[in-house]
């Protein structure tokens, strides 16, 4: 992406919108509210029924790179100023028409005229100002903040009514690309306290949350864009894919995301390539992790092949970085790491020789439904680091149990892996390294300065230069650091009633747009 002028004018109006949720401190005592409500009469044959694998933990509009809460939120409750497509990887206008470079560290935006929120309420520049602050700048600890930003602070100002300006501590060629993260939210939004269930501008709004049951949402009639065609959306959340794939084929559900091959959708399952890498972080600070020989036998004793064709079918790639094809950065001449069964237990021994404490008992954390066959593939991956003289337990976690493990400040628990799947979705290698390879990153748990330098020195490149510089550090990362055992790049299923008409896309794990779902004609009136 070029740091010169890039502006982006007319205005697409393809039926889709960053979402985003809010957590709120304040729950009602019968476990159940309503929010955003403007139509709760709406007839049931025009709701769309969807199931998940999990509840999401909350729809705070700051937090919606988590997967569970995007693919609820995102594109259908609150929107950015402007969206990726994942298509072409092509910004394209949203509540922003167009935007400019203007200096060497500040972007200006030209906001969309007579956007309101679900409430009524206008949307303007200070709102958008106040969205950048409250997601960048405050205190919350937003999950976009450590995903996208770091610890850069931006300068944010509304010229206008109109007209935004955003400044960052430093040049940065990708800056509109990272605030197509930031999902827009009301100026009377709380600052210092997460919002469970938010106002947005986006086509839906929440009607009902009944938390641990199922969550509606409804039709904003006052939306600002195309109407979509289904009034209402309910989710529901099983952890097996078999009992959300017969959700689907006995007509309980329109919708039922993450599905393996063998749960059952048969002709109604649709396989697509998705962005998701699966891997093992390992936290390399403590021993015996911190010993390169554990963390390489690690990766000697994982059979990704196998992995991918038994447990998988075949549905996804062994992989060998932490991005996929189509991202900037993508490596093209890397190899899996071989499977070696013999050489990890070697490496093991040596360890083991020189005093390190391998026999240490390592806990291998997982989060229940966060793939298709993720219980079998921590049971095998267990099996192989038994086999070669480890010490590991499994435990799996819900998505709020694991996020303690996954994100700055970690516990102080001793060693551990945790089963990681990452999906870049902004298509640029920095959402990936600086979160999980500096030795600060949101999520990462080990680093060095020399490595940090070469990270920075990429991020500050474009084009060519800039493709090469993060194709090499996914080259040096395994010699250099070794935090991650990667597994496989992952393709997504799932299962979809003939009465819908809907294609998923690379994006569909992250957010699931339903103002692109339609009824399939034959259901049309």
């Amino acid at each position: 992406m070029s740091p010169a002028l890039f502006v982006q004018q007319g205005r697409n109006h393809r039926v889709a919108a960053i979402a985003v949720g809010a957590l709120s401190l304040s729950l009602a005592a019968s476990g159940c509210t309503v929010a955003n409500s403007n139509n709760g009469g709406v007839a049931r044959a025009d709701t769309l029924r969807i199931v998940l694998p999990q509840e999401p933990p909350t729809l705070e509009a700051c937090d919606v790179s988590l997967t569970s809460v995007g693919v609820v939120t995102r594109s259908n409750i609150t929107e950015p100023l402007m969206e990726r497509d994942p298509s072409t990887g092509d910004l394209e206008p949203k509540l922003a028409d167009s935007w400019e470079q203007t200096s060497d560290t500040e972007w200006t935006f030209a906001i969309h005229p007579g956007v309101t929120f679900s409430d009524g309420s206008p949307f303007e520049a200070e709102d958008a100002a106040f969205s950048i602050d409250r997601t960048v700048n405050s205190e919350l600890g937003c999950n976009v903040e450590g995903y996208v930003f770091g610890d850069a602070n931006l300068v944010v100002k509304a010229v206008d009514p109109m007209t935004l300006t955003v400044q960052s501590p430093e040049p940065d060629p990708i800056l509109p690309l990272r605030l197509s993260f930031v999902e827009m939210v009301p100026r009377t939004a709380s600052y210092t306290e997460r919002v469970r269930e938010p106002i947005g501008t986006g086509p839906f709004a929440i009607e009902r949350w009944d938390y641990g049951q199922k969550l509606s949402l409804v039709r904003n009639e006052t939306y600002w864009g195309p109407k979509p065609e289904y009034a209402r959306a309910e989710y529901q959340w099983r952890s097996e894919g078999s009992v959300r794939a017969s959700m689907v084929t006995n007509g309980e559900a329109e919708i039922a995301t993450s599905v393996g091959p063998e749960d059952g959708a048969g002709d109604l399952g649709v396989a697509y390539p998705n962005n998701e890498t699966t891997a093992l972080r390992i936290q390399a600070a403590q021993p015996p992790l911190d010993d390169m020989r554990v963390r390489q036998a690690i990766n000697y004793a994982i059979n990704r092949e196998g992995i991918v064709k038994a447990l998988f079918r075949g549905l996804g790639s062994p992989a060998e970085q932490l991005i996929s094809e189509g991202v900037v950065g993508f490596n093209e001449d890397l190899t899996p790491w071989p499977y070696d069964m013999d050489e990890a237990r070697a490496l093991i021994e040596q360890a083991r020789a020189d005093g390190v404490p391998v026999d240490t008992e390592i806990r291998l954390i997982g989060r229940t439904g966060q793939f298709p066959k993720i219980n079998e593939t921590v049971e095998v991956i267990q099996n192989s680091l038994s086999k070669i003289g480890m010490n590991v337990k499994i435990e799996m976690m819900d998505a709020a149990g694991t996020a303690e493990y996954q994100e700055r400040p970690f516990p102080d628990v001793g060693p551990y892996l945790l089963v990681i799947q990452h999906g870049n979705q902004a298509g640029d290698s920095a959402f990936t390294v600086d979160q999980y390879f500096t030795s600060d990153g949101f999520q990462s748990a080990y680093g060095t300065a020399e490595f940090d330098r070469k990270i920075a020195a990429a991020g500050a490149l474009t084009g060519e230069d800039r493709q090469d510089a993060y194709a090499q550090v996914f080259a040096d990362e395994p010699k250099d650091i070794m935090q991650m055992a990667y597994i496989a790049h992952m393709n997504g299923v799932l299962a979809k009633s003939s009465s819908v008409d809907y294609t998923p896309n690379s994006a569909t794990v992250d957010e699931m747009h339903l103002a692109a779902m339609t009824r399939a004609d034959t259901e049309r009136p």
